[in-house]
């Protein structure tokens, strides 16, 4: 929920060290080094459509974009990305897929892999069949949030098939009812041999439009408060006992009490077989809608054949969501079972997943209990005074449009050498429908009476202008439509205070004196229904009447994309 850097903000500039992506790839590897990387971008810099919001028209800059962050991992991080995609959820060019394969071939990428096109089947399906050459470069076909079905056109084309896109559901327990179905469905309906989870980790504020809508949560760095939540557990009933690679067998899946079951193989004699019983009230994902069917209890028979006649028992791993009860068990390790001439009978109750597999290897972590929970400091400060920080955005700031970044002022003589700085200068090739000024959020959005104070130094001239905020109620996908209470400043002089980021909704107005490349101390103080600002220490607009929104962050940002400076950030 919000933006990310970045390798190329602008057309001259190259940089494989920003945000937390490279990071996350490389402690991701650590764990498992068979784990597959897949990039695709969601929206792509200006610079790339030479003024138009539009990637395809100079499709070779395009690939040029993309596969040099591909050479960039390789090089900086030794991050060899298997897959590569075209645009999240937005049309495709036939033309640029082309000539992305012929620009990853020219640089030695053969075993990067194309997925398109990360929306629906259709038209992709349609039109590999139809394009002979396109059908020879596109390996896998994604779909977004299938609901477990696929199409006709999708099979024929004999591609790989993934739901490449899923999940996104609030992480409680129907949340991890949803995951449980979905992994075993999406192949048993739908032939698809990989689920993709939006998102991995819910780190970001928990009221931004998509909170808790991961794998487990870790939204309170200042804390280090963080759950496993049961999603995580579901997962582990599929990912500790097959790897990439592993084939799944054309087995029928539907169990018939409902539910579902698929089973999995190496090729070398291991067996993984996952069954789930999740009931429809609870395992419906946050899209698309889930038809009606009914579970009960059942005792299924299975039976071993060919290669697998010969095994004698299987291990047995086995949560229960619980719901009304509130008492799951999840991921717990039972008795083994015993095959006896290739058959064995489990009794299966709703809202279960059993995994039974020939593998010894699961185990569910001793892990330490993290800290406890703590809200978000009532009083902090940022002075961005670090020479060499390990990641290229400040922490706790959530940028939810534009890019701040740590920034070295080399010609400052002293006070503002270190600072933070807005990147993005012209409007993205847009993916969501950004701001048409740029934002990022701090604090807690239940803050109600608060002061902000920052540094404020604006570098555009004439129509310049930054702001600092309270109260700031939205981000993501509805960043448009924040509102709170801002405080603007602008490189012409005058000041100007709204009820919203748009700037549409003014509640004060006049002359302040601030002007361009010089370096003005902003105080915004928002008590009940009441606002006030200080310029340099100074009163310059008070008793504001504020209604709406009740509470909200602290926020910092500029009036377009534009460059400016933030300095000696406090909010309290």
């Amino acid at each position: 929920d919000g933006t990310e850097p970045s390798h190329m903000h602008y057309e001259n500039d190259e940089n494989y060290f920003r945000g937390y992506e490279w990071w996350l790839m490389k402690e991701a590897k650590k764990r498992n080094p068979k784990i597959k990387l897949i990039g695709l971008p969601w929206t792509f810099p200006a610079w790339i459509g030479k003024g138009e919001n539009w990637p395809y028209d100079y499709p070779d800059v395009t690939a040029y974009y993309v596969v040099s962050w591909i050479l960039g991992a390789k090089q900086y991080h030794d991050l060899d990305v298997d897959y590569i995609g075209i645009w999240n959820e937005r049309a495709f060019s036939s033309k640029y897929i082309k000539l992305l394969r012929y620009t990853l071939d020219k640089h030695g990428l053969q075993q990067v892999r194309i997925v398109a096109s990360d929306r629906l089947w259709e038209p992709i399906s349609f039109v590999l069949l139809l394009d002979s050459e396109l059908h020879g470069v596109v390996d896998v076909i994604g779909a977004h949030y299938p609901g477990t079905k696929t199409v006709p056109n999708a099979l024929l084309t004999k591609k790989k098939l993934w739901s490449s896109e899923d999940y996104s559901t609030f992480n409680d327990e129907v949340g991890a009812g949803c995951w449980a179905r979905i992994l075993n469905q999406n192949y048993v309906n739908g032939n698809m041999t990989s689920t993709i989870a939006w998102n991995l980790v819910a780190s970001y504020y928990e009221e931004l439009p998509f909170g808790r809508c991961g794998l487990m949560t870790a939204q309170e760095p200042w804390s280090g408060h963080y759950k496993v939540e049961a999603p995580i557990w579901i997962t582990a009933h599929t990912t500790q006992f097959t790897q990439p690679g592993w084939s799944y067998l054309r087995v029928d899946g539907q169990l018939e009490g409902g539910g579902s079951f698929v089973a999995l193989t190496d090729g070398l004699g291991n067996l993984t077989i996952i069954i789930e019983t999740m009931t429809h009230n609870h395992s419906q994902c946050i899209r698309p809608l889930l038809p009606h069917f009914s579970v009960t209890p059942q005792t299924a028979t299975f039976y071993l054949k060919g290669s697998f006649y010969m095994v004698q028992t299987l291990q047995v791993w086995h949560s229960r969501l619980g719901f009304e009860s509130g008492n799951s068990s999840l991921f717990q390790q039972l008795h083994p079972v015993k095959v006896w001439k290739g058959s064995f009978s489990l009794y299966l109750n709703v809202d279960e997943v059993y995994t039974l597999t020939t593998l010894k290897t699961g185990q569910k972590c001793g892990c330490p209990e993290p800290p406890p929970p703590q809200p978000f400091p009532s009083n902090y400060k940022d002075d961005f005074n670090i020479r060499n920080p390990p990641f290229s955005e400040a922490p706790n700031f959530a940028d939810q449009t534009g890019v701040f970044e740590y920034f070295i002022n080399s010609s400052d003589p002293g006070d503002h050498v270190f600072t933070l700085r807005q990147v993005v200068v012209q409007r993205p090739i847009t993916w969501a429908s950004d701001a048409d000024q740029t934002i990022s959020l701090i604090g807690n959005f239940q803050w109600v009476n608060m002061t902000v104070t920052c540094d404020v130094y604006i570098e555009k001239r004439r129509d310049g202008g930054v702001f600092i905020a309270g109260r700031v109620d939205n981000g993501g996908i509805y960043v448009r439509r924040t509102k709170g209470v801002f405080f603007w400043v602008f490189a012409d002089g005058t000041y100007r205070v709204t009820g919203d980021l748009a700037g549409e909704e003014i509640l004060m107005k006049g002359l302040s004196g601030v002007r361009d490349n010089a370096w003005h101390t902003l105080t915004l103080n928002i008590q009940g229904t009441s606002a006030s600002g200080l310029l340099n220490g100074y009163p310059l607009w008070e008793n504001v009447t504020v209604s709406k929104p009740s509470n909200g962050w602290a926020a910092i940002g500029t009036r377009s994309f534009e460059f400016a400076q933030f300095d000696n950030f406090h909010v309290e």
